[in-house]
């Protein structure tokens, strides 16, 4: 199964705001985190969804294994 490319626009409009789809991505890859009720409204904390977090991530209390609760659909192109 080929992996889809999307590109940052198209990101962006994943955003819990403009479709009913919310992604964030990280290192290149897209992640859908439509079902997780800490992005419900398209904001985790002061993340936004619809954007790469790669450069957020170091401020998160977290470490990038929160990824792998989500299915990656994608990556940036």
């Amino acid at each position: 199964m080929e992996i889809e490319q999307y590109t940052y626009s198209q990101l962006s409009l994943r955003n819990g705001q403009d479709k009913p789809e919310v992604w964030v991505a990280y290192q290149g890859k897209i992640y859908d985190v439509t079902e997780s009720r800490l992005w419900k409204t398209g904001k985790h904390y002061q993340h936004w969804a619809g954007q790469d977090l790669t450069h957020e991530l170091p401020n998160a209390p977290h470490t990038e294994e929160v990824f792998k609760k989500f299915k990656q659909i994608g990556v940036l192109t």
